[in-house]
């Protein structure tokens, strides 16, 4: 068959361990941006000023810096600064989750302060506490406004991890590119078919994600 190669001896199981990688870096760093992203968002709506401040600092700083600038400081800057090897895979889950935390508490701050506010004031005014206001209130409607643009942003960090690769992690992109330079002499389209399979692998991954979002946003904005 034509795609023999490509499959022919360990490039099978280099491509799963390779997406299993990713699958594990993505998966992580997904997790840890959920929960401290919650709590990130929670700070950003803090009635201390300072707190305030440094959480907006925080957001915009990771905002602007490139992803990419982030993950070669890190590697390289940390092993320098500190003379301690890292390993490139949690490397990416850190640059990852200081990515997804800023972000998923913005989603967070947003989705509370889309709350109307006539409905927390009648609230409080009915005899509720700040605490029962935020369970009672804003917490079930923020879930549901927070949701599709959370799942959102998780494909777009499955998708990003891709660039874990220029660090030396042997993720399915550089598993990938391995193949093809072994292949290049006997098969001179092996780039076609190799990143033609990788994009397959995504969009199997993220392509449900983004139908679940879409499907969200169309169930509760109806």
């Amino acid at each position: 068959m034509v795609l023999d190669w490509l499959f022919e001896g360990q490039n099978a199981a280099r491509l799963g361990k390779g997406l299993l990688l990713t699958a594990q870096i993505s998966l992580i760093s997904v997790a840890l941006s959920c929960v401290f992203g919650t709590l990130f968002g929670l700070l950003l709506r803090a009635r201390n000023r300072l707190l305030r401040f440094a959480g907006r600092l925080y957001l915009e700083t990771v905002r602007i810096v490139p992803i990419l600038v982030w993950l070669f400081g890190f590697y390289f800057g940390l092993s320098v600064w500190t003379g301690v090897h890292i390993d490139g895979l949690w490397v990416c889950v850190w640059v990852f989750t200081l990515w997804g935390v800023a972000e998923m508490g913005d989603l967070v701050r947003g989705a509370l302060e889309s709350v109307e506010k006539h409905q927390t004031e009648s609230a409080l005014a009915l005899g509720l506490s700040r605490r029962q206001v935020f369970v009672y209130i804003e917490l079930p409607q923020s879930v549901r406004r927070v949701l599709p643009g959370a799942i959102n942003l998780f494909t777009r960090m499955i998708k990003t991890s891709s660039l874990a690769s220029l660090i030396g992690v042997i993720e399915v992109v550089k598993v990938g590119q391995q193949i093809i330079e072994n292949s290049l002499l006997t098969v001179p389209n092996a780039s076609l078919w190799v990143y033609g399979l990788i994009f397959i692998l995504y969009f199997l991954c993220c392509w449900p994600l983004s139908l679940l979002a879409a499907r969200l946003e169309n169930k509760w904005e109806h």
